[in-house]
């Protein structure tokens, strides 16, 4: 399809989440689109960065918006960036490749996950110069030591210390699609393969050349048969622990480029951060996975960003160039994007990935026009729309 084609088929992320949908597995389909509990948290997402909206400002002539935002001495064409998800390429065939290619492209961050279907090594020839490399931390210090030299090694120039996975989340949509750790092919899962044909033919591809799915950046240091997990957890979860502030010393004193720490919350904890020589602070609730009982994370930013001069990361719940203003102009410098991405290459293949980014980029110009806002500092103080009725509700 040509360019036009796609924005005409395809003009927002519901109509490459509706495709995506169709395309892949249900019980894959679950993984991805799943939050924890009721999935309060996950809807609370949404409402919060719903009831964010700004004054239209008229008059202010002809706008060639500037979208460029620096970030850990960088400069980037758009304020966003490819998040990490685990096992991107059970969701889509060599979706961890495609999607740092997809970045490195437009010039954009892409952050590879410790749990990702492919390790740092097999990413190498696929990423840029701004690839970052997320860390669930392992409890042996010779083995996170070795996974610090792998990254460093394979190009990856920042780590990303998450840090609100203590223990595994119980997903319960996820449990009840029939997914297990690894996934086994039973009957049911099977019967849901057959039913989405571009997917089961990629996937098969991939399996032919590299093998079962599995989590390849952890593939050296397990031994023997771990034998079937929850459905929830993985192996990860044998090897890693919930770190501590010794912990994150140890990964200061260890790693030389910068140090970033996903899954902050709460205001209090940024002075401990900034004393610990962290570089920047990634808002986040795991978009709903972890916990239910979370705030949206959009309501917490101002308060970090009163909270702290680091540089400020977001995600959780952004669906467009519109809630990617909304955080700017309540404080970050950055804005990730994790689930998009992927619906983005399940839906449309290689052309999602840079139609998604085009599709953003094409929404902040037009918001930005009406606010008569040429760059993000001249973003207008945002209002609180009234919560009674929100675009999330109009939408269904």
């Amino acid at each position: 399809m040509r360019r036009m084609d796609l924005h005409s088929t395809y003009p927002g992320l519901d109509d490459l989440r509706a495709r995506a949908q169709r395309r892949i597995p249900k019980f894959v389909w679950e993984y991805l689109d799943s939050a924890t509990g009721t999935e309060a948290t996950k809807s609370r997402n949404r409402a919060a960065l719903d009831r964010i909206g700004f004054m239209p400002s008229i008059l202010h002539g002809a706008q060639q918006p500037d979208l460029s935002r620096s970030l850990l001495g960088h400069s980037f064409p758009l304020p966003f960036g490819v998040a990490p998800v685990g096992m991107s390429g059970l969701i889509w065939p060599g979706a961890e490749a495609r999607l740092a290619r997809a970045a490195a492209e437009a010039g954009l961050p892409y952050c590879l996950s410790t749990v990702a279907s492919q390790g740092p090594e097999d990413m190498a020839p696929h990423i840029g110069e701004n690839a970052w490399f997320q860390l669930y931390p392992p409890r042996d210090p010779e083995i996170r030591a070795d996974m610090l030299r792998r990254a460093r090694d394979s190009g990856f120039k920042a780590l990303v210390l998450t840090v609100d996975v203590p223990v595994a989340s119980r997903r319960e949509r996820q449990t009840r699609s029939g997914m297990t750790q690894p996934p086994r092919l039973t009957p049911r899962l099977l019967a849901q393969i057959a039913l989405r044909p571009a997917w089961a033919l990629g996937t098969a591809r991939r399996m032919a050349q590299d093998g079962q799915l599995r989590m390849r950046a952890l593939d050296k240091y397990i031994e023997g048969d771990m034998g079937s997990l929850p459905p929830t957890a993985h192996i990860g979860y044998i090897l890693r622990t919930s770190p501590d502030m010794d912990y994150l010393k140890w990964l200061r004193d260890h790693w030389d480029g910068p140090l970033m720490v996903k899954g902050v919350m709460r205001p209090g904890d940024c002075a401990a951060l900034e004393t610990a020589g962290v570089d920047a602070i990634w808002i986040s609730n795991h978009a709903g996975r972890q916990f239910d009982g979370a705030p949206g994370s959009i309501e917490m930013l101002p308060a970090i960003r009163a909270a702290t001069r680091l540089p400020l990361i977001f995600d959780s719940g952004i669906e467009g160039g519109l809630d990617i203003l909304r955080a700017i102009a309540l404080g970050a410098d950055f804005v990730m994007l994790g689930r998009a991405f992927h619906f983005a290459l399940a839906a449309l293949g290689d052309k999602g990935p840079a139609h998604l980014i085009e599709m953003l980029k094409l929404d902040m110009i037009a918001n930005m026009g009406q606010l008569g806002a040429q760059r993000f500092n001249e973003l207008p103080e945002p209002v609180m729309l009234s919560p009674g009725v929100s675009p999330s509700d109009l939408r269904d």
